[in-house]
């Protein structure tokens, strides 16, 4: 129950640390670039009305400024909640030690499966991108997180015996041998932007990925500690 209630504590409290570092760090990186694809996407849809075409009705946006900066935040807080939920829990059902060290190769490993991989064939993209099937992609991602996942517990989980091992080399390229879905239009943003964002993206998920593991770890191992120093300072009962 203790290790229940630890890991509940350090999944709020790291997902919402680690979501605030990535806000901001995204807010003065990725942003700018987002907005320069805007100004983009904005001009060839006017460009795309004015040769007869339709215009697309993207629903409900918040206003630029404080309150689009806002929506922004809390979605990154929730977002690193989530991924918190989802890394911890893992860790919990394995049952395996954890501390500082231990969290760090949790969150790398987490960052491999979610991010870095399915980036390969998918990689992140500002808007005014071509992009492919919405539901194609979901189920490609989907599909290379569970190959990269099943890569990694064939290499370093318990028990797998050796000769089964270089099977997950076949696990991890067979989505990238299937291909990812295929892009549909025309690109409106300059290559430099698409470049850089994609970069950016991956690498300030990555610092994501590794803080929350490292706080989430530090954040266990102090819970614990402070557990035994309580439990070894009671006093004895009397005689």
């Amino acid at each position: 129950m203790d290790r229940f209630r630890h890991m509940m504590t350090v999944v709020l409290l790291s997902g919402i640390a680690a979501g605030v570092v990535l806000f901001a760090v995204q807010h003065l990186t990725i942003v700018p670039l987002i907005q320069k694809a805007e100004v983009y996407e904005k001009a060839g849809e006017e460009a795309e009305i004015a040769a007869g075409g339709h215009h697309h009705d993207e629903g409900w946006q918040p206003a630029d400024g404080w309150e689009r900066t806002s929506f922004t935040a809390l979605a990154t807080l929730l977002t690193g909640i989530g991924f918190a939920a989802l890394l911890f829990g893992v860790v919990f059902l394995a049952g395996v030690p954890f501390d500082a060290k231990r969290g760090l190769i949790w969150g790398l490993a987490a960052f491999a499966c979610v991010s870095l991989s399915p980036a390969i064939g998918l990689p992140p993209q500002p808007p005014g991108v071509a992009v492919a099937d919405l539901h194609a992609r979901q189920i490609w991602w989907v599909g290379t997180v569970l190959a990269t996942a099943i890569t990694l517990w064939l290499f370093f989980g318990k028990g797998i015996p050796k000769f089964v091992r270089p099977l997950g080399v076949v696990v991890l390229i067979l989505p990238h041998l299937i291909g990812a879905p295929k892009a549909i239009g025309q690109n409106v943003v300059p290559a430099e932007i698409i470049h850089r964002f994609s970069m950016l993206s991956i690498a300030t998920t990555g610092m994501f990925w590794l803080l929350l593991g490292l706080l989430g770890g530090l954040l266990y191992q102090w819970m614990q500690a402070k557990d035994s120093d309580s439990f070894g300072t009671q006093p004895a009962k009397p005689q």
